[in-house]
């Protein structure tokens, strides 16, 4: 996923110097089964990396925002076939470190735009529409973007090595220099 990433991660430098692959400072993957039960290991998976980086102050938005990411490839991103199909393909989050900034990305297998809701006829709704204050769900993008730096999306070819094309749902966060020296 490094050499992946930085090519399907390539719009979320904005700003931000460019990243050098030789100066990736650690990289985590987790495939996921498509169950949502595995929100809780993306969630535990993301605080134990977090914690081996001494990232463990950056916990609770980090892990905040896997488990909206995560819950949307599971809600959206697989098959119609939907969690539990025996062949649903895995959901993976990728945990990028670099010395100024952490990319936390789930790919899914769809290519559709992240969803986060549905209009009143049942349709999916993305980015442009969030969730009325008073729904029970469809908040989960507003949450990404306002506990991270940035996020955005884009979709991808198959890699090498047989999974299938999708989308990569990205959020970056910043590190203050006090973090990016440990």
């Amino acid at each position: 996923m490094v050499t992946e990433g930085l090519t399907v991660l390539e719009p979320l430098w904005q700003g931000l110097p460019p990243a050098d692959p030789d100066s990736l400072s650690g990289s985590a993957t987790c495939a996921l089964p498509p169950h949502y039960e595995a929100v809780r290991t993306a969630r535990e998976f993301t605080q134990v990396t977090l914690n081996a980086w001494q990232l463990g102050g950056r916990c609770d938005d980090v892990t905040l925002v896997v488990s909206e990411l995560v819950t949307n490839a599971l809600r959206h991103g697989l098959p119609t076939a939907g969690p539990g199909g025996a062949f649903d393909p895995p959901v993976r989050l990728h945990l990028m470190r670099w010395a100024s900034r952490l990319v936390c990305a789930v790919r899914d297998p769809s290519g559709h735009a992240p969803v986060s809701d549905e209009d009143a006829d049942g349709l999916p709704t993305t980015t442009a529409g969030f969730a009325d204050d008073d729904a029970e769900s469809g908040r989960g993008l507003f949450l990404v973007e306002a506990f991270s730096d940035s996020w955005g999306w884009e979709a991808v070819d198959g890699p090498p090595g047989g999974m299938t094309a999708g989308k990569v749902v990205w959020a970056l966060f910043r590190l203050p220099p006090t973090e990016a020296r440990a």
